[in-house]
């Protein structure tokens, strides 16, 4: 992934915005301010299930435990105009991409990305840990942090 300086809006997606999203919005932003980058990094979702719901507490837990804050993250759904407001939109699986790419304008179609790709990592998709255990949002964690700092160092 070459650097893109130019990216200054960052929209992280999964498919309830209660794990996953929530989980890379809050790493990003703790990231990003880390290396002294102002973005602006949000999350939604490609459903409104949740909409107006906090992250799921056991992504919260995990998250907080290592230091991330999910203050202010509240679920949303994905709508039109976030495909012209943000300059990066990053899915966390395939499923997810292929629901923005069923609904992005053509002229906005180059913003996708899967997020782990995007990062370049060898692993495409961030599991969704919402019916497993613990585990799961602890590996969540592992991925979106190793993925978080090769963004924020490609944009740096």
């Amino acid at each position: 992934m070459a650097a893109n300086t130019s990216v200054k809006k960052i929209l992280v997606v999964c498919m309830g915005n209660i794990c996953r999203s929530p989980t890379m919005e809050a790493v990003m932003k703790a990231k990003a301010r880390a290396q002294g980058l102002t973005l602006i990094i949000d999350s939604a979702g490609t459903i409104n299930y949740h909409e107006g719901s906090s992250p799921d507490k056991r992504s919260a837990k995990a998250g907080q435990k290592r230091g991330y804050s999910f203050s202010g993250i509240t679920s949303r759904q994905v709508v039109k105009s976030d495909f012209e407001e943000f300059d990066l939109i990053l899915c966390a699986d395939k499923n997810n991409l292929a629901d923005l790419k069923a609904n992005c304008p053509p002229a906005f179609l180059h913003k996708l990305h899967l997020f782990l790709t995007y990062a370049g990592m060898d692993v495409v998709e961030v599991p969704d840990p919402y019916y497993g255990d613990g585990d799961g949002f602890e590996l969540v964690l592992d991925l979106v942090e190793t993925a978080s700092e090769n963004i924020i160092k490609a944009l740096n």
